[in-house]
């Protein structure tokens, strides 16, 4: 769910560098309707094997340590970062495998709460210790957050295989394309089509889903021109559909994701860095990111607020 600057001035990367593939999504239906295995359980990291660090849980703030507990704010429709298992009620994914791995360095346990996109950074604080739910950083958001560097990613369009209708990502005009309601795609495609309109040119028509799965499914079925989503969901898109997506044209503005903590928990921000930090630097975080298949993504280094 990124920020990323106009699609006129996107930077590239290389597909080795940053596409990230994944397991079956056993939340959601494959192309033909089928009913999922339960593969994405069976990849997920175990967090119980993550020792705690008696040194980073010291840097606790009192009332955390005392609960036991980190509440953590996520959209879970957003696969492979965050999604619902085949059981329907559990949050699975790279990002909640992350914060997981976080508390329990921390001597905690991670309670990950569903929540609409939008709504998790307000209630940094209040009603959420953490957010993780494939934010970018930005400094639009650091200047209400605290945000804490973990994995790169960037954006990327889909297509149903093949590319039926010619599209082509540098030519949007006049095009259909399938977003998840309020993420960075959302916002970009929504200024490339005031650009469009401007030069006297058809709209993009931005069709918007609550469910990243309902804008796969909604491309593999022939009602979308193109999907755009964040480069691992695109290309877990890819993966779950069967042959039936493919990727097309470069990976753009790579940036990182960030755990997103408030601005006034100066001592949760510092023991939550340090918590990342020793799972880059001990390697548990890329272990972690490689059960679904993104061990590349993740960063050498736990920064705070870097700029964007």
């Amino acid at each position: 769910m990124r920020r990323l600057p106009a699609l006129t001035a996107a930077a590239t990367l290389t597909a080795a560098a940053l596409v990230l593939t994944a397991c079956t999504d056993a939340s959601q239906q494959t192309a033909d309707g089928a009913t999922p295995d339960e593969a994405s359980a069976e990849a997920s990291f175990d967090p119980s094997t993550v020792e705690v660090d008696a040194e980073i849980a010291a840097m606790l703030p009192k009332e955390i340590a005392d609960k036991g507990t980190l509440s953590v704010g996520s959209d879970t429709a957003y696969a492979p970062a965050e999604f619902i298992d085949v059981d329907g009620k559990t949050p699975v994914g790279f990002d909640v495998d992350l914060v997981s791995a976080v508390a329990a360095v921390l001597g905690l346990e991670a309670e990950v709460e569903s929540a609409p996109f939008d709504g998790i950074i307000p209630a940094i604080g209040s009603k959420y210790d953490l957010g993780v739910s494939a934010f970018t950083i930005t400094d639009d958001r650091t200047a209400e957050v605290n945000m804490i560097s973990y994995a790169m990613a960037g954006s990327q369009f889909g297509v149903a295989a093949g590319n039926p209708e010619d599209f082509d990502p540098e030519n949007l005009c006049g095009t259909t394309v399938g977003v998840q309601t309020s993420t960075i795609q959302d916002e970009e495609l929504t200024e490339a089509t005031k650009s469009c309109e401007d030069d006297g040119e058809e709209p993009i028509d931005v069709v918007r889903y609550e469910s990243q799965a309902d804008v796969t499914t909604n491309l593999v079925g022939g009602k979308l021109t193109a999907m755009y989503a964040d480069s691992p969901i695109t290309a877990y898109a890819v993966e779950q559909s069967a042959g039936e997506v493919e990727t097309i044209g470069e990976i753009r503005d790579a940036a990182p994701y960030g755990i997103v903590v408030s601005q006034d928990d100066e001592e949760l921000t510092e023991a939550v860095q340090a918590a990342v930090q020793k799972l880059i630097d001990d390697g548990t975080l890329q272990a972690a990111f490689a059960s679904w298949g993104s061990e590349d993504a993740v960063v050498a280094e736990a920064e705070l607020n870097p700029a964007e």
